[in-house]
């Protein structure tokens, strides 16, 4: 059997996946870190406003001794989605998906906390700087915050939804925040020092596309793992995998697909993000009617 080649880039993420304190450890990445995709850190630098910034309200959340800053749009009283960012931060592409969600069915209420503190990484080598220093754990009592906060402020139910390393911590809130009701995660599997997706209690719905590359993290080996720790949690799951498809194909905006392009992603496939947001919207309404309290 060939043992597939690892990037430096998919090595770095898997030291994190699989280390998720890393705050007093991060060293920042030497000049020569590089891609297997060599025109990755060659890809522009992407500082774009949102076509949908004035669709958000800004709010601030407390948590222990911290607050941060989150931003919230759709009808106040719908049930409440907690949407988590990518390795990039807030940016432009996380925005285009919360007013996706809100606008999905009867409607949602989406709210993206703002795990990095207001930093955003402009290219993969910032990406990557930022999610080295994150801390998981506190992203874990980020979210628990938002859910509440959700709860508090119109929403009878909440769920939590992220891509890439917002995916990885959907799953996770799904083990340690009793709160959530409902998950559906994107191309990221928790580390399991962070949480083990076989003691999930809220129903998880997952995503990843079948030539995902991320090794241990998002790839077809890691959606077959998760989906049998799944089995073995009792809660109702679903694990989908979409054909021809890379790591992120639900960035469609043109900025999204000009930066995955940049990344070596060049897969274009509307039917299957269109597939994925039918299957994300059914689960969502299915677990956060307000019928089911």
């Amino acid at each position: 059997m060939n043992t597939p080649k690892v990037s430096k880039v998919q090595q770095r993420l898997l030291y994190l996946h699989h280390r998720p304190n890393l705050l007093e450890e991060y060293s920042p990445l030497p000049s020569s870190f590089a891609l297997s995709r060599t025109s990755a850190l060659s890809a522009p630098r992407f500082s774009i406003r949102s076509m949908a910034d004035s669709a958000f309200r800004k709010v601030q959340i407390q948590r222990d001794d911290t607050a941060f800053d989150a931003y919230v749009v759709g009808k106040e009283d719908a049930p409440g989605i907690v949407v988590l960012q990518e390795w990039w931060g807030v940016d432009f592409e996380i925005k285009n998906h919360a007013v996706k969600i809100s606008q999905l069915g009867s409607g949602f209420k989406a709210l993206i906390p703002d795990l990095y503190r207001g930093k955003v990484g402009l290219d993969v080598a910032e990406a990557q700087h930022l999610m080295d220093g994150l801390d998981w754990q506190g992203a874990v009592k980020d979210i628990r915050a938002s859910v509440n906060w959700l709860k508090a402020n119109g929403s009878k139910k909440a769920g939590v939804t992220g891509f890439c390393m917002g995916g990885a911590l959907s799953i996770a809130s799904s083990v340690l925040v009793p709160e959530v009701d409902a998950v559906v995660a994107f191309y990221g599997v928790p580390s399991s020092e962070l949480a083990d997706p076989a003691q999930a209690k809220a129903p998880v719905q997952a995503h990843f596309g079948e030539l995902d590359d991320f090794v241990g993290f998002s790839d077809v080996m890691a959606a077959k793992a998760l989906e049998e720790k799944l089995k073995a949690s009792g809660t109702p799951y679903e694990v989908h995998i979409y054909p021809g498809n890379a790591h992120a194909f639900m960035n469609r905006s043109p900025e999204g697909i000009k930066r995955r392009q940049g990344m070596g992603m060049a897969d274009e496939d509307e039917a299957a993000v269109q597939l994925a947001w039918s299957r994300f919207e059914s689960w969502m309404a299915r677990f956060l009617s307000s019928s089911l309290l």
